[in-house]
């Protein structure tokens, strides 16, 4: 653990989206809100500007008759995508932010639950947008993000005259606002409903536990909560830059202009990064060296003796050289990142979340943190563990409930209660420790029951192993590995492979109790099938097993 218990930090109470783009402009209005590349130029927007787009291009919207409609957004992350998010929300209309990456059929589908009658979508996915109406056979109506500044120009002129409908709009905070789905990694996803309420009461509480004292780079997609309600509304809230990476492509360019005090990753960003630096020291035949430094600097810790920034300044230049935090959720992270980011200099602090719950739950803090949690609760909020050890909520950020599905509902409310579906405990010092997913656990024949995750995480403590999964098989637990690249090249023959796996399974087996001994190791030659959110899907697993 780091530290002890302080005071929250706190920050101006917003009421709605529209309230806090109304506070920020006025308390700062020539801050830059957000940065973004456009061809050769970097283009800035102050809290003003963002402000004043939103209004006109809000009553843009008003003056199309646009208004109690469900509205999709498909397309990159984007500064035209912010503003079509603001103006659907903030006018009394409803946005549904869909996944980019999904098979058209699947787009349709969801357009379809959720009773979209507009699309606004970017250029590059016009063709995409075109089959997708197609395949719905009724009437959409569709306008393309690049005509934008087209569309904001027109309503400033029309906001100007004397129509001020928009901006005169009164937000009911528990009015639905947004429409965000489920990832689906077992099944098909489901309309999350979001309030105003649930969204802002989330930023305010949330906030309190984290302070932000420097840029942001939004790379995690707008589509999902953690990419939008925390990469961007909780950093908007801060009063602080918000660089916007369109494209994973440009991001070791974008971060070195963004240069961001903190980053809002999900583990697979955080693998990429690492296995990125110990590369490059490979490459430069500093490997040796660099486990050398890591060593010492820690030890110089241990006396208060920081070197970090400076002895590893060419491993944070990576990421701009600024970097202090990475708020890291969304699945699970091994122990072994945070502590040797930690060695850099670089605090990774954990979190939890569900779309659920607007999303954030729980969060490490900036000077209060504990290894392996995923932190604690949010303020304002209440979370208990049931007698199944499943993680149970209730607060203003769970949502009204899922769109046009009753059963589904019925399944996971509680007296009150929202069922999150994971398995967890709560310390005597308030962190909350994840162990799985209820859906995931293993009962077995004597009635004992096994977490899968629990076992998956003391494999992927070996950087031999890429991926692994756990399930039971004719009564037997399996674990199925998927190696590293490295691994596979130096350890080709299929019999001393198998063997070395199974050494590593004996020695995690050793650790455990009977009842949790993994029985036989399988291993495959690629990765396992993901969702887009690049989730492992579970009940998919594809037969190519060695």
């Amino acid at each position: 653990m780091k530290y002890k218990p302080y005071d929250l930090y706190e920050l101006p109470k917003i009421n709605d989206l529209k309230d806090m783009l109304f506070q920020k402009k006025k308390m700062s209005p020539d801050k830059i809100a957000f940065t973004f590349s456009k061809g050769k130029n970097i283009v800035s927007k102050t809290y003003t500007k963002v402000f004043d787009d939103v209004n006109s291009f809000g009553t843009w919207l008003y003056e199309k008759k646009h208004i109690g409609k469900h509205i999709a957004i498909i397309g990159e992350n984007s500064y035209e995508w912010l503003m079509t998010f603001f103006a659907v929300t903030c006018g009394g209309n409803v946005v549904v932010p869909i996944d980019k990456e999904l098979p058209e059929n699947e787009i349709a589908r969801l357009l379809e639950t959720v009773d979209v009658e507009i699309i606004f979508f970017s250029k590059s996915y016009r063709q995409l947008v075109t089959n997708v109406v197609e395949l719905l056979k009724k009437k959409i109506t569709i306008y393309c993000m690049a005509d934008m500044q087209n569309y904001i120009e027109i309503g400033k002129e029309q906001f100007t005259s004397w129509k001020n409908a928009f901006s005169n709009y009164k937000i009911d905070s528990k009015q639905l606002c947004c429409i965000m789905f489920t990832s689906g990694t077992s099944g098909n996803s489901k309309g999350v409903m979001l309030s105003h309420e649930n969204i802002v009461e989330d930023i305010n509480n949330s906030c309190k536990l984290f302070i932000l004292e420097g840029n942001t780079i939004a790379v995690l997609p707008f589509h999902h909560a953690f990419g939008l309600v925390v990469a961007v509304l909780m950093a908007f809230n801060y009063g602080h830059t918000i660089y916007i990476n369109k494209s994973l492509k440009t991001i070791q360019k974008d971060l070195q202009i963004a240069k961001p005090q903190t980053m809002f990753l999900v583990p697979l960003f955080v693998e990429m990064f690492h296995k990125q630096i110990w590369i490059t020291a490979k490459k430069e035949s500093k490997e040796k060296s660099l486990q050398r430094m890591m060593k010492l600097s820690d030890f110089l810790l241990k006396f208060g003796i920081d070197v970090r920034k400076k002895v590893f300044a060419h491993i944070r230049n990576v990421f701009g050289g600024a970097i202090e935090y990475i708020i890291c959720g969304g699945a699970p992270l091994g122990i072994q990142y945070v502590k040797e980011f930690r060695s850099f200099g670089i605090e990774i602090l954990n979190g939890y979340g569900t779309t659920e719950c607007s999303p954030c739950v729980a969060v490490n803090r900036n000077l209060y943190h504990k290894d392996g949690t995923v932190g604690v609760v949010v303020p304002g909020i209440d979370v208990k563990i049931s007698n199944s050890r499943e993680v149970l909520v209730k607060g203003s950020i769970v949502m009204l409930g899922y769109y046009n599905a009753a059963d589904s509902n019925k399944e996971v409310f509680r007296d009150g209660w929202y069922k999150t579906g994971d398995l967890g405990y709560l310390d005597d010092d308030g962190f909350l420790t994840l162990t799985g997913r209820c859906k995931n656990l293993i009962i077995l024949s004597n009635g004992e029951n096994v977490s899968p995750e629990e076992l998956e995480a003391d494999f992927l403590e070996y950087d031999e192993i890429q991926e692994v999964l756990v399930y039971e098989e004719d009564g037997m637990i399996i674990a199925e590995i998927y190696p590293n690249e490295e691994c596979l090249v130096k350890k080709a023959e299929l019999e001393f492979l198998q063997e070395h796996f199974d050494n590593i399974c004996r020695e995690i087996n050793s650790k455990r109790p009977l009842y949790k001994q993994v029985k036989k190791i399988k291993l495959r030659n690629s990765e396992f099938e993901k969702n887009t959110s690049r989730k492992i899907l579970r009940y998919k697993r594809k037969e190519n097993t060695k």
